[in-house]
């Protein structure tokens, strides 16, 4: 059974930094992408960004990109967000997911629907 556990949220003000950490088990965690999600009161879960099983390939979104940074350890099985430059917007319920197919390599998705394992969330709440 694969499980994702996010840890490291918390109440934060603008322009802080703060790292989320996800926990994968259940199965080869380098095998598989993860992505980074996050959802607000009231809106759809939006693309974070990205990385590839192999570490060597990730991609965001416009509005964090330069500003947060995807990282893996596949011998601890964990996948990292770095936060810097925190603005309110970012307030949110942050999700880790994983991909269903071990596509491997350097093979990465934007894409919600090929992310078919998710973590129960973290809040981040960024006062102005």
């Amino acid at each position: 059974q694969v499980q994702l556990v996010e840890s490291g949220g918390g109440l934060v003000q603008a322009g802080d930094s703060l790292r989320l950490s996800c926990a994968a088990s259940g199965r080869t965690f380098s095998s598989y992408g993860m992505g980074w999600f996050r959802q607000a009161p009231g809106k759809e879960r939006d693309f974070v960004g990205c990385i590839s099983a192999n570490g060597m390939r990730t991609y965001y979104a416009d509005s964090v990109k330069g500003r947060f940074t995807i990282s893996r350890d596949n011998a601890k099985n964990t996948v990292y967000l770095q936060m810097n430059s925190l603005k309110p917007e970012g307030s949110a319920v942050y999700y880790c997911a994983s991909t269903g197919v071990p596509y491997g390599g350097t093979w990465i998705s934007v894409s919600r629907v090929n992310y078919a394992y998710w973590g129960q969330g973290t809040q981040v709440t960024v006062s102005s």
